[in-house]
């Protein structure tokens, strides 16, 4: 998202920027694994050609279904973005254990940062969504006075060491 502010004058801007990053960590029998969050859709479960295995014999092979969904304002106009969980896979086949997400057992959710997602027992995930925003000031260019200075112009004899 991008906000321009300018001043009455119109000499004075400021540029306001957050970037988003989309971060699941998952913890299974093998461990503690992170998996930064940028395509569209992504597979969850035990089989070897899903986009994030689970090491777990409680997993289905294909457990859940990641999708990455457009945030919508007032006007329809936004660059942000959300990830959806579905349970079982992208052709609408249920795991068999379901999900639960934050205590509750749910077929679809909306993630929210640091939502809890359970697959079975001791594999779970854990959703982060960062927010990292930046403030830029940007001015005219008669607001900077640059003076170039010659060494040579300098005198070296009132320098203390």
């Amino acid at each position: 998202m991008t906000v321009i502010l300018t001043d009455c004058n119109n000499d004075v801007s400021m540029v306001t920027e957050t970037n988003e990053s989309h971060l699941l960590i998952i913890e299974d029998d093998q461990g503690r694994k992170e998996f930064p969050l940028e395509k569209t859709i992504y597979s969850l479960g035990r089989d070897r050609e899903c986009n994030i295995r689970l090491i777990s014999h409680f997993v289905s092979r294909r457990h859940a279904t990641l999708v990455r969904m457009q945030q919508g304002d007032n006007n329809g106009y936004s660059n942000s973005y959300y990830y959806r969980i579905v349970d079982g896979d992208a052709k609408g086949k249920p795991s068999a254990n379901g999900l639960m997400i934050n205590g509750r057992k749910m077929p679809v959710h909306n993630l929210k940062n640091e939502d809890e997602i359970v697959f079975g027992p001791k594999v779970r995930a854990i959703y982060y969504l960062l927010k990292n925003t930046q403030v830029c000031r940007q001015t005219d260019d008669a607001e900077y006075d640059i003076t170039l200075i010659n060494p040579g112009m300098t005198d070296d004899e009132n320098i203390e060491d």
